[in-house]
């Protein structure tokens, strides 16, 4: 099993500037790769006024000169905020200066204070990633000039620049739902899951993955799936109780910075937020507990099928990432190596 990390800088509470978390957070993926861990997954948001990560490639390419081993990931980059050629020119600099390590992460955006900022209808969103996607795919693997004339975007006799590393660079797709999962497969696109599906659940996505991969004649290979679990290890069981009421807190306050300021939430969550966010749920879908807890969680993981987990964890800091990587990685490391 391959471990990564998700997430990105953000300002703690009461903190007026970003630099510190910056950089601290900088730090803490340089450290994770010595340690061992295999990528880092940035996430996009955009208007919450709580710090978080807006120009994941820029502080990609940044990392890709303090790193050498690590993958570079958005998870994701929201395909309808972006003009197409310019992502794609920005992303294969990623990958170029990173010597072919950059893992495109796109979606297609769910925050309702995003589409409401950028003045962006939601019923085009799927148009938009549509249109997007295609451009940025024709403008990595095209060595002649090409012009476009679509819905949204038209371009003449353009060619981009530079090429990546990779051809292409990998396209990963957050999916959950049969028929987008499915679709990741047929289309050779490597699937993201997120943090709140269940084991059983996650196993299902898997299955489906696995079955479309199958029906298309495409090799089934390790690292094709990412899952994203929060960590929540801790040293003593007395802990657990606050790790929880942590996770809680963070749930509710990205729900809560995704909304359209001045107008009160939806009756019903929506995107991630719109799963079951209970006590029981929560503890379900983490990785929770001592160093023997949290490995047999994530065996029971590997039995549903999932060979590569990137962790969240806003708050346990460069010490639970060595904690992580000194208690329960060697029992991983064991079994890959045999």
């Amino acid at each position: 099993m391959r471990f990564g990390l998700f997430g990105g800088a953000s300002r703690p509470a009461g903190h007026t500037g970003d630099s510190q978390s910056y950089g601290k957070f900088i730090d803490y993926v340089v450290e994770a790769e010595q340690l061992g861990f295999d990528s880092i997954f940035l996430v996009e948001h955009h208007f919450t006024g709580a710090g978080q990560v807006s120009a994941s490639l820029s502080l990609l390419a940044y990392l890709a000169g303090l790193t050498s081993t690590m993958r570079l990931g958005t998870a994701v980059t929201v395909l309808p905020w972006h003009h197409p050629l310019l992502l794609a020119e920005q992303a294969a600099t990623v990958d170029l200066v990173s010597n072919g390590r950059l893992d495109f992460g796109v979606g297609r955006g769910y925050r309702a204070n995003e589409f409401h900022g950028f003045s962006v209808d939601p019923s085009e969103a799927q148009a938009r990633y549509e249109e997007t996607l295609e451009l940025v795919r024709k403008s990595w693997t095209s060595t002649e000039r090409f012009s476009h004339q679509g819905r949204f975007w038209t371009f003449q006799d353009v060619i981009v620049e530079p090429r990546p590393v990779q051809s292409p660079s990998p396209i990963w797709v957050a999916a959950g739902s049969e028929g987008s999962v499915r679709q990741a497969a047929a289309q050779g696109q490597r699937l993201l899951l997120d943090q709140f599906g269940s084991v059983e659940l996650t196993g299902q996505r898997v299955g489906w993955y696995r079955d479309a991969q199958a029906r298309a004649g495409a090799a089934a290979l390790p690292g094709q799936i990412a899952l994203t679990r929060g960590l929540m290890l801790v040293d003593d069981a007395a802990k657990i109780e606050g790790e929880i009421e942590k996770r809680h807190a963070a749930i509710a306050h990205l729900a809560a910075t995704s909304q359209i300021p001045g107008r009160p939430p939806p009756a019903a969550p929506t995107g991630p937020f719109a799963v079951d966010t209970s006590d029981e749920a929560t503890r379900a879908a983490t990785v929770l507990g001592t160093p023997d807890q949290c490995i047999e969680t994530l065996k029971a993981l590997e039995a549903a099928g999932v060979d590569y987990v990137l962790f969240n964890d806003p708050w346990g800091g460069a010490e639970r990432l060595r904690f992580f990587a000194k208690e329960v990685m060697p029992a991983f490391r064991r079994q890959r190596a045999a």
